[in-house]
């Protein structure tokens, strides 16, 4: 699947604020939120650090935030890897959530998982499973991963193959279950202490379904047909930016979606989205309340710590989370999150 070129992002939000009448008609995020008794909204400290570590990636899907892809460039190198260490050790971060692009394709990847079981921080990967039949260089990452307790959360936007290439690009979905096997023979989701979940986003123009059912069907399904054990399903809504963002725009349909988001937009997964508890680190080291305002180049709102080496839990604990448009995104329905539904 090849590469479509996204817009910038300062035109990216332009659009979404202010790209039709229909779209400047629609109430601001802020505004809803206040509507709610929920504004500002404030993170409640720095759980999670999440690592971008580039957007090279084996990979061109076409719902991609990150618009990732083979051709990429941008990487982190090794000296902000050390200054993402040095927070860790010094912030008391209990989990560190490692993604991409394709994260295992850093040159420093293991190096950086080793170093922060080291620190005695839980690692999360976000592996694509595709990587896992990518060549010699990443065929031991099952046994890497569980060598190192590592969490694996992989995407698999359905049980089915026509579904999931259709998003994905032709042969994942046979790559993908060939990757799980593989995660499964070492004892993922099989064994304590080796979790292996799952996260599925809409193939079209709509909300994720129920999450506890999506759940059930994926588990019945491939273990049926595949005999492939999972621990959970996590549910994510598109978000309207980037390649989604400009397939919207191709097919007229970016009013709509947005509109739809406004509808089932929901204070309560307000309370639960992300931004709260996690601090989005970008591949430069650049720091931002979450992965979408990382790619909306979006940062944090304390102006002294805007880079992982001048990180500060004082100024980024109770930090008020940058707002937009796109918010509404993990506050539709059940809400949107890293973790899945967040009510």
């Amino acid at each position: 699947m090849s590469r479509t070129p996204v817009q910038p992002a300062a035109e990216q939000l332009r659009i979404l604020n202010q790209g039709s009448a229909r779209l400047s008609a629609l109430p601001r995020f802020g505004d809803k939120l206040r509507d709610a008794g929920v504004h500002p909204l404030r993170a409640t400290g720095v759980d999670i650090l999440q690592v971008n570590v580039g957007k090279l990636c084996n990979q061109t899907c076409q719902h991609c935030h990150v618009d990732a892809g083979p051709t990429r460039r941008e990487i982190m190198e090794r000296s902000t890897f050390e200054d993402c260490l040095r927070a860790i050790a010094a912030g008391g971060v209990r989990t560190v959530d490692i993604t991409g692009g394709a994260p295992e394709m850093n040159p420093h990847f293991r190096w950086f998982v080793e170093e922060c079981r080291r620190l005695g921080a839980q690692v999360m990967v976000r592996c694509n499973l595709t990587i896992l039949t990518a060549g010699p260089a990443y065929r031991d990452l099952p046994e890497f991963f569980a060598r190192n307790q590592v969490e694996v959360i992989s995407s698999l936007p359905h049980y089915s193959q026509s579904w999931t290439d259709r998003q994905r690009g032709d042969h994942v979905f046979e790559k993908s279950v060939t990757g799980l096997r593989a995660l499964n023979a070492v004892g993922y989701a099989r064994t304590p202490g080796l979790k292996l979940n799952l996260v599925s986003n809409p193939v079209g123009v709509f909300l994720p379904g129920d999450q506890a059912g999506l759940e059930r069907d994926f588990k019945r399904e491939l273990k049926s047909q595949f005999d492939i054990d999972f621990n959970s399903l996590y549910t994510i809504t598109n978000m309207p930016i980037s390649r989604f963002l400009e397939a919207l725009l191709k097919s007229g349909k970016l009013e709509d979606y947005l509109e739809k988001l406004v509808q089932a937009f929901n204070p309560q997964a307000a309370l639960g989205v992300m931004c709260r508890n996690t601090l989005s680190v970008g591949w430069d080291g650049l720091l931002f309340d979450c992965d979408f305002n990382q790619m909306l180049e979006i940062p944090v709102t304390p102006v002294g710590t805007r880079h992982i080496r001048d990180f500060s839990r004082s100024a980024l604990d109770h930090r008020e989370i940058a707002l937009d448009q796109h918010c509404y995104g993990c506050t539709a329905g059940a809400g949107s999150s890293c973790g899945g539904a967040t009510v």
